[in-house]
């Protein structure tokens, strides 16, 4: 996902002081979590962006398929 040699730069960020002592007590690197979490987020948002875009050529293909059978059902031997 990440780019582990890309560069870093300071952010200041608030977060509740619960989970900041509980993830301290847990030794969890906030930096490392933060990153991780923004890439998941990432990807659910550029995934949910593509499927939007491209709904209409999935829709499309996916009623040729309904009518007309899928390229490899000829060849399928289940």
């Amino acid at each position: 996902m990440g780019n582990p040699g890309a560069a870093k730069r300071p952010v200041n960020v608030t977060v509740s002081s619960h989970l900041l002592e509980a993830a301290r007590s847990h030794d969890i690197n906030l930096s490392a979590t933060l990153e991780s979490a923004l890439e998941i987020e990432l990807a659910r948002l550029r995934r949910a962006r593509w499927l939007e875009r491209n709904a209409k050529a999935i829709r499309a293909y996916n009623e040729d398929v309904g009518k007309h059978g899928s390229f490899g059902d000829a060849l399928r031997s289940f």
